[in-house]
């Protein structure tokens, strides 16, 4: 067999895996063969999901565990020895490692990315691949990192042996922090998008430090007690005996590793914080996790611990830096050293994506005025104004529109599932327990079963707070709807949330990040892999903002000087660790107007509340994203027709393509994997079309046919004279299957094994009717030709 006639994989064998091992690369501990990147994008359709294919390198070769250096892009001979560099300087970028090499098993192409010297690309013969202490040597001379500096940054991070390693954009995040201090850094700022592992990170980041004794004592803070909880016994689990958490009003000071709420380390008077029973350089590293929530407010409690710590390094972790005319984390931290977006999680497949359905309400868009005279249900004469969208659940409440989303939140969980777990963000504590009731109304048969089936899980309500464990574990059925207005923006792990509504009116861009934050955890165990956002007031617009997904910007104003931008945070009402928080002026959040800033003491009801005014839905729709993530603005209809018009110049071409695939089912995933909603457009033109029907309708305006009707005209046809009796008969029941459930379904073999195939025997005594499997699969084919003849 000559060189020309091996796969891929046999180059890689034979002749590339040799090169680099004769060159002192260690198989089991620096060599990854075929290594997965990313998991692949999940491709939403209807209430379908498929994933997209994932990035996945030929070799990626690591220094030492933690350290990868190097990706090499394998071709088979038929190409050309760099063939495939652009692919591989793609992983490279994403990877961040300096080293790039192709080949075809003849040699090797070699891209330096740090060279100095002018040459970036060479060629290599097999036998001249750069050993392990060659390509690191180069590296750190590039760096100008010290022997100290290098044994810090090449401690391993943690293993317990299992598969578990971190995934490539925490191992940057873990690298680039544990660089970051060998320099010398002690303000460290990592923004990573929520359920993408902080924590764990984290972890490694305390562990690789701890275990080169680069910091002995470490503080690790958080805000809400769920969360210090969760660490201990999951993340941090590994560091046992060594690791306490600091409760309040004690202090232990014989242990290594410290777990605390700001909370437990504050006291109202200043000579009972607990902070100040530990010297000022007890603590030589403190991680701040959700640090976007006060800690870096120049008047807050929590600022005055990182003061008081300040020869520590401080690490911020964060999903949405805060970033205001009064608080700054970039300001306190400096610009992060590293950034995983919502947007960059999700095309790797390690978020769930998200579906929006916009429902817009009649008297949300035009406003309502009251007729002269007006009073509400109690007794309370109503100003005589226009009320829109930003009084809704604040200043008025309209009885039936509470009634009216209620409904249709009920409506879309009856159609999809009524125990998929489902958040619902209020305007406010009053608000969160009038849907309560509404939701309970219009779910009344599944709340006699259990009345735990909705709760308000709100700071002020202690029943509800309860039930938060429960909401968020995914092993317990109850709640299954909860109502909030703050309490779960933020730190909530809710991995099976299936369902966000936001009957809120949101104007901050960091709130907006974290209500969406709820969603976006995958867990493939419950079926989780999407989830769908119900939105009332138009919150989503959020999503065209060029800052949804950008980076974040430092506007931090010091105090006493004007700013041009408007502050965009809203009050958290209900506090970091959930309790009701005055704010100094003795108003609680039904005070905040919309944008957050405090009204004069009211002289009139806080809120009216109106029964009888009718309130009916304008417009419903579902917007999509495409394959690349972005937002359909357009009709479905118009955006496939643009979509399919694009891939095929002509009717003929498209015909020529689906007439010539072997099967069916690939020119289908293809289109599916460039963002054609065939599940979507079916139920917009008809259910029982064929995808051939619905594209050729779409995109060329050709008539369609059921499939009913297709699976007529081709038992018409003379294509199966030549066949007997037992396998015409398996023939008409393959186009009844056609039928019933398209043409996929047809085309694999495995259906021979379901009604009612049995009763014309085993697939093996099935396929003899056709003379074998080659004439079994003939006759799909002419199947085929007769449902599609044109």
């Amino acid at each position: 067999m000559s060189k020309k006639e091996y796969s891929e994989r046999d180059i890689c064998t034979k002749f590339i895996t040799p090169a680099i091992e004769a060159a002192g690369w260690d198989q089991t501990t620096q060599i990854r063969e075929e290594y997965s990147i990313t998991n692949g994008r999940i491709i939403v359709r209807g209430k379908l999901h498929t994933r997209a294919k994932n990035k996945r390198a030929d070799y990626i070769l690591f220094y030492k565990p933690n350290i990868p250096i190097a990706v090499i892009e394998a071709k088979d001979s038929s190409y050309s020895v760099g063939a495939g560099m652009q692919q591989a300087l793609g992983y490279a970028e994403l990877l961040q490692v300096p080293f790039v090499f192709s080949s075809n098993g003849d040699g090797f192409l070699f891209h330096n990315r740090i060279s100095n010297n002018g040459v970036m690309e060479q060629e290599l013969p097999l036998d001249k691949f750069p050993s392990p202490s060659e390509l690191w040597n180069k590296w750190m001379e590039h760096k100008g990192l010290s022997k100290e500096q290098e044994e810090l940054i090449t401690q391993d991070y943690y293993s317990d042996g299992s598969n578990k390693t971190p995934r490539y954009y925490q191992l940057l995040a873990i690298n680039k922090t544990i660089e970051a201090i060998a320099e010398g850094k002690n303000r460290i700022l990592l923004v990573m998008a929520t359920g993408t592992g902080k924590t764990y990170t984290a972890f490694q980041i305390i562990w690789r430090l701890w275990k080169s004794k680069t910091k002995k004592r470490i503080l690790f803070l958080a805000d809400r007690n769920i969360l210090v909880d969760q660490t201990m016994t999951n993340d941090f689990k590994p560091f046992g005996s060594t690791m306490t958490k600091i409760q309040k009003r004690q202090a232990n000071k014989s242990y290594e590793i410290y777990l605390s709420l700001y909370q437990a380390v504050t006291g109202a008077e200043e000579e009972k914080d607990i902070y100040k029973q530990f010297s000022p350089n007890f603590f030589d590293l403190i991680i701040i996790d959700e640090c976007h929530r006060g800690s870096a407010a120049e008047d807050s409690n929590w600022r005055t611990i990182l003061e008081y710590f300040s020869s520590a390094t401080q690490i911020g972790l964060t999903a949405t830096p805060k970033e205001t005319k009064d608080v700054s984390n970039i300001q306190y931290f400096g610009d992060p050293i590293y950034t995983y977006s919502l947007r960059q999680g999700i095309e790797d497949g390690f978020l769930a994506p998200y579906k929006v359905v916009r429902i817009d309400l009649d008297k949300d868009l035009t406003g309502w005025r009251p007729e002269k005279d007006t009073k509400d249900k109690f007794g309370n004469l109503v100003e005589d104004r226009i009320y829109n969208q930003k009084d809704f659940d604040k200043t008025l409440v309209l009885e039936k529109r509470t009634q009216l989303v209620a409904k249709k939140i009920s409506e879309y969980l009856k159609q999809t599932n009524r125990f998929d777990k489902t958040i619902v963000f209020c305007d406010n504590i009053d608000h969160a327990e009038r849907m309560r009731q509404a939701l309970v109304n219009e779910n009344s048969d599944l709340v006699k079963d259990n009345s735990k089936y909705i709760m308000r899980i709100t700071g002020d309500n202690e029943e509800g707070k309860v039930e938060l464990d429960n909401f968020i574990f995914p092993e317990s059925k109850y709640p299954v709807i909860a109502t909030t207005s703050k309490l779960m923006s933020t730190g909530v792990d809710a991995q099976t949330c299936k369902l966000i509504v936001l009957d809120q009116r949101i104007q901050s861009m960091t709130e907006f990040k974290q209500i969406i934050g709820r969603g976006t955890r995958i867990n493939e165990d419950y079926n989780k892999y999407y989830f769908t956002i119900i939105d009332f007031k138009k919150a989503t617009e959020l999503f065209a903002d060029p800052d949804f997904d950008g980076d974040p910007v430092m506007i931090y104003q010091p105090k006493g000087e004007e700013s041009p931008v408007p502050p965009d945070e809203q009050t958290d009402p209900e506090g970091s660790d959930g309790t009701s928080v005055p704010d100094g002026n003795g108003f609680d959040d039904d005070d905040l107007d919309s944008d957050g800033t405090i009204s004069d003491p009211p002289l009139r009801p806080k809120r009216y509340v109106v029964q009888n005014v009718e309130v009916k839905v304008s417009s419903e729709r579902i917007q999509y994203f495409d394959a690349s993530g972005k937002l359909i603005t357009e009709s479905l209809k118009d955006y496939t027709r643009k979509a399919l018009q694009k891939e095929f110049a002509s009717l003929d071409a498209f015909l020529q393509r689906w007439n010539h695939a072997d099967k069916k089912q690939a020119v289908i995933e293809e289109l599916a994997n460039q963002g054609v909603f065939f599940e979507a457009l079916a139920e917009e033109i008809g259910r029982d079309l064929d995808p051939f029907d619905i594209v050729c309708h779409v995109a060329w305006d050709q008539p369609p046919l059921t499939r009913k009707q297709r699976a007529e005209r081709a038992r018409q046809e003379n294509y199966f004279v030549k066949y007997g009796e037992q396998a015409k008969k398996v023939i008409e029941a393959l186009i009844d299957k056609y039928a019933d459930q398209g043409v996929v379904p047809i085309e694999e073999t495995q259906i021979l094994t379901i009604s009612p195939f049995p009763n014309f025997g085993t697939p093996i005594e099935i396929l003899k009717h056709f003379g074998g499997m080659d004439g079994y699969q003939e006759a799909i084919h002419k199947i085929e030709s007769a449902l599609y003849n044109a």
